[in-house]
């Protein structure tokens, strides 16, 4: 409350949406950077000598390829191919991972996991499962400056340079010990750090103490979505779910079907052979209007033909931007569309994504 947030319920929790406004965080981040509270995120620790055999049949990419330290971005899906959540898998040690879920999943993504966990045990496999989300806290310090606050925060903090994208190792910064990855959801450069619940608020204050001089603002939930969508980072309840599946969602990368069985596998290869039908495309408003999940779009000549699945102004870009589903054939860049905004018709167009990109 010192820092003014205005806070929101959000998966059980109450969140900070915003502190000074949206578009100062998200500005703040792509010039300097932004300090997010993301510890309502879903941590599940698995671990024994079957541990990576069990994530690896729950997940759609090849975590088997991973060395320890390293992380991936992978799609966990049903029979169907349907997404259950979007998740990232870090490698902590030989036997040991880290899973970590949306915040709105956790309860599904824990009981779909704890079945498999639970037979491999019956079939004599070892494996432990641990929903640690209750004990770990979850900050994510993101933009240009990011790597050089976290020299500020002692020798481990210096070294954290060294890391490269998906790369991890523990740490101990500002007296506080952590894990620390060089990943995020901002479409910048970066850390998301884990430690103990009871070490958050001191590392969250000692951080921010570092890297005032630099520029770095506490950034809410809001600029985190304006942030992840210029970078057409996928969200989660909005651009995918249950009835999507990663192949039309872009996510086809994350889908390795020439490694051993895994959940899904066999509905994603027959619609890999059938082919797209629908495309999860980036779009911009030409006309004055912003887009907004579930509003409609339709083609020039009037007919709908698809869905906004996430929409807003995009600060850095200076357009108001969105993503939705629409018929294959109807995908490709430059194809005109329409949005419903509430009763009013806005001209848009197709464009390649991701609508940002930081420079290297």
């Amino acid at each position: 409350m010192a820092l003014n947030a205005r806070l929101v319920p959000f998966a059980g929790y109450e969140m900070p949406v915003q502190y000074a406004g949206v578009k100062a965080e998200h500005l703040a981040v792509r010039t300097a950077a932004g300090l997010f509270d993301v510890s309502h995120m879903g941590e599940l620790v698995l671990s024994g000598p079957e541990a990576g055999d069990v994530v690896n049949r729950l997940i759609t990419n090849d975590a088997s390829k991973l060395d320890a330290g390293r992380a991936l971005y992978t799609c966990c899906c049903g029979p169907d191919g349907g997404i259950l959540d979007d998740l990232i898998v870090y490698r902590l040690a030989q036997d040991r991972w880290l899973v970590v879920c949306n915040a709105s999943n956790r309860d599904k993504i824990v009981n779909h996991f704890r079945t498999t966990v639970t037979s491999a045990v019956q079939e004599g496999r070892a494996c432990d499962l641990e929903d640690t989300s209750d004990s770990t806290a979850l900050i994510a310090l993101q933009g240009p400056q990011a790597m050089a606050i976290a020299a500020r925060c002692g020798p481990d903090g210096a070294e954290l340079a060294q890391l490269e994208p998906f790369q991890l190792r523990g740490a101990r910064l500002c007296e506080c010990a952590c894990v620390a990855a060089r990943t995020g959801y901002t479409g910048e450069d970066g850390l998301e750090l884990f430690c103990p619940a009871a070490d958050g608020a001191k590392l969250w204050r000692s951080l921010m103490a570092a890297g005032s001089s630099l520029g770095l603002q506490p950034a809410g939930l809001a600029a985190r979505d304006t942030l992840r969508l210029e970078a057409r980072l996928s969200l989660y309840g909005n651009d995918i779910d249950e009835s999507t599946n990663p192949i039309e969602a872009g996510l086809g990368w994350t889908v390795k079907l020439d490694k051993a069985d895994f959940v899904g596998k066999a509905a994603l290869q027959a619609i890999k052979a059938e082919g797209r039908k629908r495309w999860l495309v980036g779009f911009e408003m030409v006309g004055r209007g912003i887009a907004r999940q579930g509003y409609r779009l339709l083609d020039k000549e009037g007919e709908a033909i698809g869905v906004c699945t996430s929409g807003s102004p995009a600060p850095t870009v200076g357009k108001n931007i969105g993503l939705g589903y629409v018929p294959a054939g109807k995908h490709r860049i430059g194809t005109e569309l329409v949005v419903d905004c509430r009763g009013r018709m806005v001209d848009a167009v197709i464009v390649k994504t991701p609508f940002y990109k930081r420079q290297q």
